[in-house]
């Protein structure tokens, strides 16, 4: 008996491990992803942005739509003079949105007009495999 509770032990552990890699490699790519698409809206381009993002972003939010929110959000705190990740956390529900992959990330942000901010951006796999922006907020 105490080798069967070994031996499920030990899988178990192993799977959590195999897990939790997996998490981390759909963390570094969606970051990469997030820090990709986070430049076209440093450099205001509302356009390549939207065509940048996620299917479930575009069907969400009208291009001229999002072009006039980008700008109305952004223009106001004027060039972004630095960023970094604070935390990621890899989901497969978030509330609203359908099941799939996504990870939600917390930047620490800073622009000339606002000395704190904190962006979210949300990538999800796409159904390809690509990792892409499904949801943007700053605070």
């Amino acid at each position: 008996m105490k080798l069967f509770v070994r031996i499920a032990t030990a899988a178990f552990s192993l799977a959590v491990l195999v897990a939790n890699a997996a998490n981390e490699e759909a963390i570094v790519k969606a970051t990469a992803a997030a820090t990709s698409w986070l430049a076209l809206t440093d450099a205001g381009d509302g356009a390549k942005s939207w065509k940048a993002a996620a299917s479930l972003f575009q069907a969400a939010v009208p291009q001229a739509k999002w072009e006039q929110s980008l700008a109305a959000a952004r223009g106001p705190l004027g060039p972004l003079k630095g960023r970094k990740v604070s935390s990621a956390t890899y989901s497969r529900t978030l509330p609203g949105a359908p099941d799939g992959e996504y990870v939600v990330i917390q930047f620490s942000s800073q622009f000339a007009n606002k000395a704190s901010a904190v962006e979210t951006v949300t990538p999800m796999r796409e159904k390809d495999g690509t990792w892409k922006v499904s949801g943007y907020y700053i605070k």
